[in-house]
């Protein structure tokens, strides 16, 4: 895979526990960021395909025998 160099500015504080956190998962920086980049990156790929998939089923969800029109009013779907 071909990588690319960025710039990325942290506090300095941040960044010490980041490299603390690289260095007991046995990484680099670099690697930690990548991965976790690439995690947030699927999440929101898999999100959006759930989205499509539900979107199209409420598109073609089943016909309740209402045509679409409901004749009782919102008062009488709540007698009791």
């Amino acid at each position: 895979m071909t990588t690319q160099n960025i710039t990325l500015s942290l506090p300095k504080d941040l960044l010490l526990k980041v490299k603390l956190l690289a260095v007991r998962r046995g990484t680099s920086v670099s690697g930690l960021l990548a991965d976790e980049l690439e995690k947030l990156v699927a999440r929101d790929e898999a999100y959006s395909l759930a989205r499509q998939c539900h979107l199209a089923w409420l598109e073609g969800a089943a016909d309740l025998g209402t045509d679409g029109h409901i004749e009782a009013s919102r008062d009488e779907l709540h007698e009791r």
